[in-house]
């Protein structure tokens, strides 16, 4: 064997960390901006305030949204915060979950336990990178009705980040971001591994057992299973928006923490205010899937175009 083919042929057993491109980025940004810009925002809000007032059902609380302001109380906390999420997360999901799956393959671990490890520690760096301080402003101003149901015109969003980071500081801003990374680890393990076995059923189904292209439908059924069936962390959720949340209580405790939070919510509203919301989470994980699988190959083309790169990012 020549020089040249020792040089150019990987070793027996070798493992290739996968590259991170900025195309990957450009189209992960891109579809995330998307999703949160049209359907995404007003999803979360609803899902935020049945959580927030667990007393309401669905429809009292697209009331309750409308009475903040019309239509522009559904997208309340878009702008910066939304966005400010929406393009950062899938770049840090990216560079951590690349690094995480390699290192699970090092130690041994198969192709789908390595995927479902880079996305939980994936969604572990989401959390504590952008995630955290984003949910918590964009919590706060869909909570903080208060001022505007006095009269009172509420401070801007800018106006509010700076009060709350000079009275709590760092913590302040960050306020349940513990609840915000329990949620994102628990959804990327559960959605990978749900997903898959949703589409390895249909796989059954179609008799495409042996690898063949599943059609766009069956893309977007299996990954819409996958996404709404892992709202069953939904009391993670609640518990989150009542970590952050700006709702008058004289009842609730003092420096939440997630246990103290559980049992609050538990002995106000027992196991049904745990999952309220999950309509809306539900609803939001399809909208979130339409996005990535039906708009995404015509984004890729897009991005590929834009960039001279091949997305290799699976969307």
């Amino acid at each position: 064997m020549s020089n040249q083919n020792l040089l150019t042929t990987p070793a027996p057993g070798y493992i290739e960390k996968k590259p991170v491109k900025f195309s990957n980025l450009l189209l992960g940004a891109g579809l995330n901006m998307f999703e949160v810009t049209t359907l995404g925002q007003p999803l979360e809000v609803v899902k935020t305030t049945m959580a927030a007032n667990r007393s309401d059902g669905f429809v009292s609380a697209m009331s309750r949204v409308w009475g903040r302001g019309g239509i522009l109380g559904y997208y309340q906390g878009l702008i910066p915060w939304a966005w400010i999420e929406a393009s950062t997360k899938g770049a840090v999901l990216l560079f951590v979950a690349s690094e995480a799956e390699y290192r699970a393959k090092t130690f041994g671990a198969g192709n789908f336990t390595a995927g479902i490890t880079g996305g939980m520690v994936g969604g572990l760096a989401q959390a504590y990178a952008t995630m955290g301080f984003c949910t918590c402003m964009k919590t706060v101003e869909i909570t903080q009705h208060k001022l505007a149901a006095q009269g009172v015109k509420p401070p801007s969003t800018w106006a509010t980040f700076a009060n709350i980071y000079q009275k709590e500081g760092i913590r302040g801003i960050n306020k349940g971001v513990n609840a915000v990374a329990i949620r994102q680890v628990t959804n990327w393990g559960s959605r990978f591994g749900l997903s898959r076995l949703a589409e390895t059923g249909i796989r059954r189904m179609t008799n495409k057992e042996h690898g063949e292209r599943l059609s766009g439908l069956e893309k977007i059924t299996a990954s819409a299973l996958g996404g709404g069936l892992s709202a069953w962390n939904q009391p993670i959720e609640v518990i989150r928006v009542e970590m952050q949340s700006k709702k008058d209580d004289p009842n609730r405790p003092k420096n939440l923490t997630v246990g103290k939070t559980l049992r609050y919510i538990y002995g106000q509203s027992g196991l049904r205010g745990l999952y309220r919301g999950v309509a809306p989470r539900i609803g939001l994980g399809v909208w979130q899937t339409v996005c990535m699988v039906a708009l995404g190959d015509i984004a890729k083309e897009w991005v590929e175009k834009v960039t001279g790169e091949a997305v290799t990012a699976k969307h």
